[in-house]
């Protein structure tokens, strides 16, 4: 039987690439594709893939709070982060999402086909540049464990922070989260007294610092 496959990416090139390189692997079938992380719940809820490949960085609903969501609701799915950014923290924050996989865009293809088979055999993939700076990281004694906004703030306030960043108003961030404006305002408030941060500006510099988003407007 062959093992489905969600693609989810804001860039359609990207999509395409990887739509034509699976589907020549034997065993292997792309059922959907989603250009975003809300896009992507409802596709994963209704089409129940295998895989997902997860791009980090998306408008909206970034990969790695899409990634928590998804795990929560679904957990037999498996997720395979595929970024630009392979920093530390974007790979630790991934996992802690619930993410069985990582791997940089920048790795050959046939690289990304045994994260694939690895992770429905249910073990973890990293790739070994990102597993071996983590690894050098673990012996330096560098912490992996450091807080961040995933366990920092609520999932609201998560989404919240990346639409501020992203350029949003409060009025839009409200009816594009169904609240009202005054909850929207009450979520900005505790983002910043838990952050400690003051300014629009910080908690952009915060959100991009935390994979939530690059801070491309919408």
């Amino acid at each position: 039987m062959s093992t489905k496959i969600l693609l989810v990416d804001d860039h359609k090139i990207m999509r395409d690439g990887l739509r034509s390189l699976l589907g020549s692997q034997p065993g292997m079938q792309v059922i959907a594709e989603a250009v975003n992380g809300r896009e992507a719940m409802r596709l994963a809820l209704d089409k129940r893939p295998d895989v997902v490949i997860m791009d980090i960085d998306m408008p909206d609903l970034g990969g790695i709070e899409t990634t928590r969501q998804m795990c929560a609701a679904l957990p037999e799915v498996k997720v395979i982060g595929l970024s630009i950014h392979s920093e530390k923290h974007y790979v630790v924050n991934m996992l802690r999402a619930g993410a069985s996989g990582f791997l940089s865009k920048d790795c050959p293809f046939d690289e990304l086909a045994q994260a694939i088979k690895t992770v429905v055999a249910n073990r973890t993939y990293l790739s070994p540049k990102i597993a071996e700076a983590m690894i050098e990281d673990y012996m330096r004694g560098v912490p992996l464990t450091e807080s961040s906004a995933f366990s920092v703030l609520t999932p609201r306030e998560r989404e919240v922070l990346q639409l501020i960043a992203e350029g949003w108003s409060t009025k839009e961030i409200a009816s594009h989260l169904n609240v009202s404006a005054k909850t929207v305002d009450t979520h900005r408030r505790q983002i910043m007294d838990k952050l400690e941060l003051h300014s629009i500006a910080d908690l952009t510099k915060y959100a991009i610092q935390e994979g939530l988003t690059s801070a491309r407007p919408k």
